[in-house]
């Protein structure tokens, strides 16, 4: 299996890029292809003593930064377009099995939207974080790619999830819940409404409204909402995350008793650490692009693209893709027969 790694995609590349992808390549049996500048990249393998094994390089002299266009992505910047461009199109040719980068979210979305095409009945692709709760892990659907919904679109997204969590965090009948200010079916705006109705005919394990505060605390598998509310709610809760780490280590290792306090609470410290570590997941799937995409965290290092790509790998020996396409196909059809029943 091939993965495409844009090599100077996010803020530690491609120094870490590279040692997450030898690694990877030594624990996973992948071969990784390395998009960017190839003069740049030999040179970094060479000064970091990495195993060339299972590496191979596609030239490419653009990076696209955060500010420029993220319509750039289709046609690239210099001629021989950029690194994340050429992961694309590598992946979209079928020369790569799937993508990764920790570059421009923005450019992401178009790339995995436009350049490699939706999933057959996909209305929009939805950016898909993996976020730590008291019970394990839940999906965030959607992370920011679409700030305006319509109610079918949530639909697809709850249907998205929940293969996932299936498929690849091996969890039966996932808890699907809609983001909203109430547990009351009444509450919410339009969109909110009707997802709930196409929610509870989807045949789908769907628990109603969720409050915010009860995500975290291990409510449901699945959380969905519209892309403008879902990334408020994952900066506020990566800012609660840093606050608490921050206060953690101001009050607990601030110095005489608490700091001995702190070694007998050590071990449920770093538990909890390691819980909320992003590099852990490594990344966040774009789920509805035709291909396997992965978007990785920006500061992500070595252990994150790792973790990113082994899970590119495992989607697609799981064949996520065509099992989302068969879902959508049954709740589409689920949801007709509902509707027609109540007419």
């Amino acid at each position: 299996m091939r993965i495409a790694v844009d090599a100077f995609g996010g803020d530690n590349a491609p120094d870490e890029v590279i040692k997450g992808a030898a690694e990877a390549i030594k624990e996973y049996g992948v071969e990784v292809v390395l998009t960017g500048d190839e003069a740049k990249i030999n040179e970094r393998i060479a000064a970091l003593g990495i195993d060339r094994t299972g590496i191979s390089i596609e030239h490419a002299e653009g990076v696209i930064q955060i500010e420029d266009d993220p319509m750039d992505i289709r046609k690239g910047k210099p001629k021989a377009g950029c690194s994340m461009g050429k992961a694309f199109a590598l992946v979209n040719e079928g020369a790569a099995d799937a993508f990764v980068s920790a570059g421009s979210t923005a450019a992401i979305v178009v790339g995995g939207t436009v350049v490699t095409g939706r999933l057959k009945g996909v209305k929009r692709p939805a950016l898909v974080p993996i976020m730590p709760s008291t019970s394990g892990l839940y999906l965030l659907l959607d992370g920011g790619a679409n700030a305006e919904c319509r109610p079918e679109m949530l639909l697809q997204f709850a249907v998205m999830g929940s293969v996932y969590m299936e498929r690849i965090m091996g969890m039966k009948n996932p808890r699907v819940g809609l983001l909203n200010i109430g547990a009351e079916e009444e509450k919410g705006r339009e969109l909110e409404h009707g997802a709930y109705e196409l929610l509870k005919m989807s045949g789908l394990n769907f628990v109603g409204n969720v409050e915010g505060r009860d995500v975290p605390l291990g409510a449901v598998d699945v959380i969905v909402t519209d892309g403008f509310t879902g990334n408020i709610y994952l900066k506020t809760v990566e800012g609660m995350g840093k606050f608490m780490k921050k206060a953690l280590k101001e009050d607990i290792f601030g110095g005489g008793l608490s700091k001995i306090g702190a070694l007998f609470a050590m071990k449920g410290i770093k538990k909890i650490s390691k819980q909320m570590d992003y590099r852990e997941v490594g990344g966040s799937p774009l789920l509805g692009a035709a291909k396997p995409v992965f978007k990785a965290h920006g500061s992500s290092d070595a252990l994150a693209f790792k973790n990113a790509i082994r899970q590119a790998k495992e989607f697609v020996e799981k064949d996520v893709n065509a099992q989302i396409a068969a879902a959508l196909a049954a709740v589409g059809e689920k949801t007709k027969e509902a509707a027609d029943d109540r007419v």
